[in-house]
């Protein structure tokens, strides 16, 4: 619901009528159709909550009940991609945070601050921190730390009605859950109200009952979803968490008092945050080959901007070259950023190497060229610095393709120098050709209009169609490629596609082999 309140606060303008769904005072509510097609409340504000609406009823028994209720349609997809930019804001305070999406549709985040407490005062500084970002982002929210996701999870929403943030140690966790209702297991509705006819209303009800009997008491797997949910909250059930990006193990992090405003700001810290990082890989010998510089605002939204390099690397003043070149002035700082965060996303193992000395003007030079493609590649976009790379086919067109230069070293080519062109014709340009049946190379052909004699010839260098590709084995035929000169002097790369005799006997329904200009050899 708060989602849906931002969202209406930035559509409003300012000489705009007030908008009815804004005012707290206003019974709201956001509504979804079921498996049926009927609309039911999918959300509601703390004014419809309080008369007496619940989530999953259906519209038209609501507005019985509260005629002045108002109602709009949920996004769900909008609400979806929301959660997932607040992910991405909340890694200022850990690099693992995993979307949270509850059965009872209440969303939320889970964060992995073990061992992270201390960097910002204790956990429940970083608690108090965290409520009070969000707030100031427009977002309500509640948190709680403990040691297992299930635990925090039912603190956060079960614990305290007024919102401040428990935390809760190993020591006392099993007392601070027992207090809790068992609907903070995180159970279905059917599960909730078994235990509740059972008389189980508290989490503490559990405790003593045997784990198999409990089991079965339930109607089908409800019971050992129960037993399940219960260890996971206790810690004798492990729960995996997916994290909504992969948490970078190399990362800098600063946070300032006061929120940076413009790029000077950004280019004052980011040294600083550049060297951080090249000391922690150079403790461990890895190399960063791919850089994150993320700005989180003080609206709760990130800004970022990315740099990759065609080898490892970790010196401070190559990366702020990148940087620059990248353009510092795509980050979108909003109102300010009030934390800085540079992550290594793509880092290799960096060994010293030894250069021979007659190998040193080489070595060099591959330096300035491995440097020359990453400024480019920055400064105009991976796609659009490319380099060829060698194939696993025989025909000339699919024997290379192009792929982007810091995607690592292309294997090499093996084909000899000088046999074949260095550009070709795409597609190949017909030619005429007049040439001795059935295998003779071209003495005289005709190709854009001229007429030339071929006074050298090499060949045929024959090329069948790769069978296993469906386009040839229906219509490919075979190719004698010959290197031919003329009599001015111009060398060229000819081929007949299709063999007399083999792939054509003279029938009318038969097409004639033809001859195909593809390249000009040097």
């Amino acid at each position: 619901m708060s989602v849906r309140r931002r969202s209406l606060e930035r559509a409003r303008r300012p000489a705009s009528p007030p908008e009815p769904a804004l005012d707290p005072r206003q019974p709201f509510a956001l509504t979804l159709k079921n498996s049926r097609g009927a609309l039911v409340l999918h959300a509601l504000n703390p004014a419809a909550r309080t008369a007496g609406l619940r989530r999953g009823q259906s519209q038209a028994d609501a507005r019985a009940m509260l005629p002045q209720l108002l109602c709009q349609p949920a996004d769900p997809a909008a609400d979806a991609r929301a959660l997932q930019a607040l992910a991405a804001w909340a890694e200022r305070w850990s690099p693992s945070v995993s979307l949270d999406p509850s059965p009872d549709g209440l969303e939320g985040l889970f964060l992995d601050v073990t061992g992270a407490g201390h960097l910002f005062g204790g956990e429940a500084a970083l608690l108090k921190q965290i409520r009070d970002r969000l707030a100031e982002a427009g977002i309500s929210a509640r948190a709680a730390a403990a040691p297992t996701p299930g635990a925090a999870w039912a603190l956060a929403r079960w614990s305290d009605p007024e919102g401040h943030a428990p935390v809760v140690g190993q020591a006392r966790l099993r007392e601070r859950l027992a207090e809790l209702p068992v609907e903070a297991l995180r159970l279905d509705a059917t599960t909730r109200a078994q235990a509740r006819r059972f008389g189980l209303k508290r989490i503490g009800d559990l405790y003593p009952m045997p784990r198999a009997g409990l089991a079965r008491r339930f109607r089908g797997a409800g019971g050992v979803e129960l037993v399940r949910r219960l260890d996971q909250a206790l810690g004798h059930e492990g729960e995996a968490l997916t994290p909504v990006r992969p948490p970078a193990r190399y990362r800098a992090w600063q946070a300032f008092a006061e929120p940076l405003g413009d790029l000077a700001g950004i280019e004052a810290r980011l040294p600083d945050l550049a060297a951080d990082l090249a000391q922690a890989l150079e403790k461990d010998g890895q190399g960063a080959r791919g850089l994150t510089l993320t700005g989180f605002r003080t609206d709760g939204r990130t800004t970022a901007l990315s740099i990759r390099t065609g080898r490892p690397g970790r010196e401070p003043a190559v990366w702020l070259r990148l940087f620059r070149e990248a353009g510092l002035g795509r980050l979108d700082l909003g109102f300010g950023v009030d934390a800085l965060m540079l992550a290594a996303e793509t880092v290799e193992p960096m060994a010293a190497r030894q250069v021979a000395i007659e190998g040193e003007a080489a070595a060099r030079q591959a330096e300035d060229l491995a440097d020359l493609v990453d400024r480019l590649s920055a400064r105009l976009g991976e796609d659009r610095v490319l380099t060829p790379e060698a194939m696993d086919s025989w025909t000339p067109e699919r024997a290379e393709r192009w792929r982007p230069a810091l995607a690592g070293a292309a294997a090499p080519f093996e084909a000899e120098p000088g046999r074949r062109p260095i550009l070709l014709f795409d597609p190949p340009e017909p030619v005429e050709a007049i040439a001795e049946l059935p295998d003779g190379a071209p003495a005289r052909f005709t190709w854009r209009r001229l007429s030339r004699r071929v006074i050298r010839a090499d060949g045929p260098e024959r090329l069948s169609p790769e069978w296993w590709r469906p386009a040839d084995r229906l219509r490919g035929r075979t190719r004698d490629y010959y290197r031919v000169e003329d009599e001015a002097g111009g060398r060229y790369w000819l081929f007949r596609e299709g063999l007399y005799g083999r792939e054509y006997g003279g029938g009318e329904d038969e097409r004639a082999p033809s001859w195909w200009m593809h390249g000009m050899l040097p």
